[in-house]
């Protein structure tokens, strides 16, 4: 277990040690599920250093406000809070591969919370809704991906990306298809 402290809060982070009772068997997209349909990425990653990507409605402004947002793959809920600040409700889920290596995605921003830490998960269920951070931005869903679960919540945006992945990438290149 490692501690980081950040925003005046101790975050300390448990990987799992026991075997995973579900593996993520294929990817899907976070909003408009499975294929993002009626979203687009309006900040990709590495785009102005962002380290996730930030999902929004087609139809603009706040009109996704309180949409669905579902989880990309099987996992555990390793973290579900308001952390505050400049991130709002936060969902942190690892997810175990086939090959015992490890990736977790991170939804901020969320204006609800459904699931609960310690919550083992299956793709396609609805985690949350889209928000604004109790309205300090325009709705939208940020979404990162690592492969160092290990990591703080962060700033969302860095020029060292070490542990970070390009989360469109990865969920395009690890789809299943049903």
């Amino acid at each position: 277990m490692g501690c980081t402290l950040t925003n005046d809060k101790v975050q300390k982070f448990e990987v799992e040690e026991e075997p995973p009772q579900l593996i993520a068997d294929g990817f899907d997209y976070p909003v408009g599920k499975p294929d993002a349909r009626g979203y687009y990425n309006a900040q990709p990653f590495g785009k102005n250093t962002h380290l996730g990507d930030d999902w929004n409605g087609v139809r603009g402004g706040d009109s996704d406000l309180g949409d669905p947002i579902y989880n990309i793959a099987h996992g555990k809920v390793v973290f579900a809070e308001d952390w505050g600040r400049a991130w709002g409700n936060v969902i942190r889920i690892v997810h175990y591969l086939p090959d015992s290596s490890k990736v977790e995605s991170l939804y901020a921003h969320c204006d609800t919370i459904m699931v609960s830490k310690g919550d083992w998960i299956r793709r396609g269920t609805q985690i949350g809704t889209i928000g604004n951070n109790h309205g300090a931005y325009t709705a939208h869903l940020h979404l990162e991906m690592r492969d160092d679960v290990t990591l703080p919540i962060g700033k969302g945006y860095s020029s060292d990306t070490k542990g970070y992945l390009d989360p469109t990438e990865f969920i395009k290149n690890h789809r299943k298809l049903d």
